[in-house]
């Protein structure tokens, strides 16, 4: 008789260490909607009140308007130049693409930290410090290998002849790119640009360096008040964070489809 042991199927593993990674979100769920001005679990009654507090302190508000501005800007500028930069070194229109792509993708494996010291440094050097617009370029500077990495992804998996075919047509080359490769490599862009907003929503490291006072993001002002110590407010915040996020992603989903090709 064989002496194997049963062993669980991968899926049913794979929900199992998915559901304990989920274990702290629900934990902060449940005790955004506590009665108690601390924290607890289980929750002490069910109330929407520190949600109406965050909600209504400027404090907050203006940590939020900044960051939704910051990120946006740099998402977007982000596009800009990484589908840019990613169809040059695709197309190898550049010498030494394979020496500016691994400088692009630098960030990814430079400490967030490290990156935050030198621009501050920087920025104080050339008497910048404390402009927004500088705050912005920092994080286009780690926000673009997200976009480049997913728009060199998609460019990878692309049949060049369908571009060439529409410039065959009469398509000058920057319509070509605009009306036959851009959709073709829409998926991609919408998974790296995900990526970058949530990259530069949650930075902390670069953007405490720089930011000024009235510059203040909402994981600086989180990572503040959780300093001062943890209240049920700063839990419902983060519910909302995890809320939006969901919701994001779900219009992505749905927009794009792109979980078919990330």
């Amino acid at each position: 008789m064989s002496d194997t042991k049963p062993t669980l199927p991968i899926s049913i593993v794979a929900l199992l260490v998915v559901a304990f990674l989920q274990v702290p979100v629900l934990v902060v769920v449940l005790t955004s909607f506590s009665e108690t001005s601390y924290l607890t679990i289980p929750p002490q009654g069910w109330t929407l009140k520190w949600f109406a507090e965050v909600l209504s302190d400027p404090v907050y508000i203006r940590a939020i308007r900044n960051s939704l501005i910051l990120a946006v800007s740099s998402t977007l500028l982000s596009l800009v130049l990484g589908v840019a930069a990613a169809y040059a070194l695709f197309r190898k229109a550049i010498p030494g693409s394979e020496a500016i792509t691994a400088l692009l993708m630098a960030p990814l494996i430079v400490p967030s930290v490290v990156i935050g010291v030198a621009m501050l440094q920087y920025v104080t050097l050339v008497g910048l410090r404390g402009s927004f617009l500088v705050l912005i370029v920092a994080h286009v500077v780690i926000t673009v290998p997200y976009i480049l990495r997913s728009a060199l992804a998609s460019l990878s998996g692309l049949d060049v002849s369908v571009e060439e075919a529409a410039r065959v047509l009469g398509a000058d080359g920057f319509t070509a790119f605009r009306l036959v490769t851009l959709p073709l490599i829409k998926p991609g862009l919408v998974a790296g640009a995900l990526f970058a907003f949530v990259t530069s929503m949650e930075n902390v490291p670069v953007t405490i360096f720089l930011a000024s006072a009235r510059q203040t993001t909402l994981p600086i002002l989180i990572f503040s008040s959780v300093e001062m110590g943890v209240n049920p407010g700063v839990a419902a915040i983060s519910t909302l964070l995890i809320v939006a996020t969901v919701i994001v992603l779900l219009l992505a989903e749905r927009w794009t489809g792109f979980h078919k090709f990330v």
